[in-house]
């Protein structure tokens, strides 16, 4: 017989404008028995999603309220502060990946194998809603940029799915602000040594009319900070 899931995860939303999936969002995250606690960050929401949080009751959900807006990478670093789970994933606030998927992320985390776990959806054979094939690839451009700065072999760097120890965020300076979170965490993981795993996940993308907020000069800043946090980047500063 199955040991069922103990509630050690902490499951922190970063949250601008997410109306029309908040709620909905919250009670798939809350069903997943891995939830030891959910750390919403409202990022200055301008329409109805904070009189939307008041209203949930479930007393694992926590809400913290950004004075304005300042980006993903900003309410994170909110967010992975106030964290007490063995365990951090960082989910959006939208429904484009699946709270149900949680134990996935969680097995190599519990079984002492990794440090972090990324949910990758460029592996396996879980269900993706086709979309944007130029996002795609520039996601997939990024992810080998990425893996050519850090050594790592990533299929997707760019995910949202990176659930970590909760000592291992916490020991991390997140100084992005915004989507540039993803490669700043991946190289300071990589620079660190910590052990990291991949499994794959499914992938349900929302369109731009539908909130999709990342654009073109996020993938620029990616590249930036690519370069910036990388191993390499370091060793020069630390010669001049």
């Amino acid at each position: 017989m199955s040991i069922p899931p103990r509630p050690c995860l902490t499951a922190v939303v970063p949250c601008y404008n997410e109306q029309a999936t908040i709620l909905t969002l919250l009670d798939k995250v809350c069903a997943s028995p891995w939830i030891h606690e959910v750390i919403v960050v409202d990022d200055g929401s301008t329409d109805t999603t904070r009189e939307l949080l008041a209203t949930v009751s479930d007393p694992r959900v926590r809400v913290i309220v950004q004075p304005y807006n300042q980006g993903k990478g900003a309410a994170l670093r909110t967010g992975f502060a106030a964290a007490t789970g063995d365990y951090v994933v960082v989910q959006d606030a939208d429904l484009e990946y699946d709270p149900s998927e949680y134990g996935q992320l969680m097995e190599p985390l519990e079984s002492g194998q990794a440090d972090v776990v990324y949910g990758s959806r460029f592996l396996g054979g879980r269900p993706h809603r086709v979309l944007y094939f130029w996002h795609s690839l520039g996601n997939r451009l990024l992810t080998l940029l990425s893996n050519m700065f850090t050594d790592l072999n990533l299929s997707d760097m760019e995910t949202c799915y990176k659930a970590f120890r909760r000592e291992v965020i916490q020991s991390i300076d997140i100084e992005e602000d915004r989507f540039g979170f993803e490669p700043e965490v991946t190289a300071k993981l990589a620079r660190g040594k910590w052990q990291i795993y991949e499994v794959g996940i499914s992938y349900a993308g929302r369109t731009y009319a539908e909130g999709k907020k990342i654009g073109w000069r996020d993938g620029v800043r990616a590249v930036i900070c690519i370069v910036r946090y990388s191993v390499l980047n370091e060793r020069l500063k630390q010669h001049r």
